[in-house]
């Protein structure tokens, strides 16, 4: 049987030819250790690794020295909040909102359980958190803002710049998670006034396990607490043997991601609209999540009323989709964050995200409207039928 077309590009993608292609030279001839100073294979791993991480570090208008590589954005985002938070012994407060990624609220529950005090901010019906409520949270306490560029399950994207501005007015450090935005939209750590971003390669058709942290070093400079001790690695913020192929491979996808950024972001909201015409056009009662117009292009959240989402997944075999982030589907609880845009439990239990990646197809649209229209069908008949 051949695969299901996959359509769920938001909890990973494949890797790109081009960029492995850069990548194999890493595990075989150039298999050098970047920290070995004394011989031809440490020294030819250690430019490729200083060279990808300018590369990096260009595509968010940062400073090279201002990377720290990790294992991916989980590692990156613990690295920051926990980084920050064992700088400061009085002033304990920090500020994010409802719908962040578990890997950011999970982290200030453990800084909580130290005695730090955590704002979680509501968003609207579209999922944008309001500057103003940000703005208002803060107190003479506040030491870091979490906010995300971009959500991971509904594609929101957040005021960046404008909370950024309150942040450098009250002189309070800015942290973005940027795994979603990431290559696909701009992004200027100067302009937006952020402090602190993570990302990770995965989600721009790179590597798996390979993350980085930018932590400004300059008006201000951010001290953090390191999390991973033994042989001081990476200035010492985090030791570790650096995976030079996956860092190699990473720099490549950006490059890559870079060079038709626009026209792909564009073509990947073209596949989107079809495939939620081609929905709604027959069935009538489905509910979008999030907005199309400030949404990322290639995400599609939608809610099909008195239906089960696990139950259509579960049907829907030739295609491949989730009920949300990846990162907590093994959890039977809804999505929380469909639940902070305002769905009750049963709505929140039918939503089903599609997200559209680089190698998708318009024919592979098609028949994803097709199937997912005659699974819905299906089920909507068995439940009349049972009623009856």
């Amino acid at each position: 049987m051949d695969k299901p077309i996959y359509l769920d590009n938001q909890a990973t993608t494949p890797i790109d030819p081009e960029v492995l292609k850069a990548m194999l030279p890493f595990f075989k001839e150039k298999f050098g250790n970047a920290s070995s100073i004394h011989h031809v294979y440490g020294f030819e791993s250690k430019k490729a690794v200083e060279d990808s991480r300018k590369i990096l570090a260009r595509s968010i208008r940062a400073r090279a020295r201002e990377i720290t590589f990790t294992s991916g954005a989980t590692e990156a985002i613990n690295l920051a909040i926990k980084g920050v938070s064992g700088t400061y012994n009085s002033k304990q407060h920090i500020i994010t909102q409802a719908t962040e990624h578990s890997a950011v609220l999970d982290t200030c529950k453990s800084i909580e359980k130290k005695g730090w005090n955590v704002s979680i901010l509501p968003v609207d019906s579209m999922g944008v958190v309001d500057p103003q409520s940000v703005e208002d949270a803060i107190t003479n306490e506040t030491v870091l803002i979490s906010i995300m560029h971009a959500n991971n399950e509904i594609g929101a994207i957040q005021p960046i710049k404008k909370i950024g501005n309150i942040c450098k007015k009250n002189n309070i450090l800015f942290f973005v998670d940027a795994c979603q935005s990431f290559g696909k939209l701009d992004l200027d750590v100067r302009d937006m006034k952020i402090d602190l971003l993570a990302a990770t390669a995965h989600k721009l058709y790179g590597p798996k396990g390979i993350g980085f942290l930018y932590s400004s070093q300059k008006d201000p400079k951010v001290n953090l607490e390191m999390q991973i001790e033994g042989g001081g690695h990476e200035r010492g913020m985090r030791s570790g043997t650096l995976p030079a192929p996956l860092i190699v491979g990473f720099a490549k996808a950006i490059e890559v991601s870079l060079e038709n950024q626009k026209s792909e972001y564009k073509l990947l909201g073209k596949l989107r609209d079809d495939l939620w015409d081609g929905i709604k056009s027959r069935h009538t009662d489905v509910i979008l999540n999030g907005s199309i117009e400030n949404g990322l292009s290639h995400n599609l959240n939608i809610c099909f009323p008195k239906l089960d989402a696990e139950t259509m997944i579960m049907k829907m075999k030739g295609i491949a989709c989730s009920t949300g982030s990846a990162c907590s589907s093994a959890n039977l609880e809804p999505s929380h964050v469909i639940k902070a845009i305002g769905r009750d439990n049963e709505l929140a239990h039918s939503a089903l995200r599609f997200s559209i990646g680089r190698f998708n197809t318009h024919e592979e649209i098609k028949f994803a409207i097709s199937e997912i229209n005659n699974v819905v069908d299906a089920i909507k008949s068995a439940k009349l039928k049972r009623k009856n």
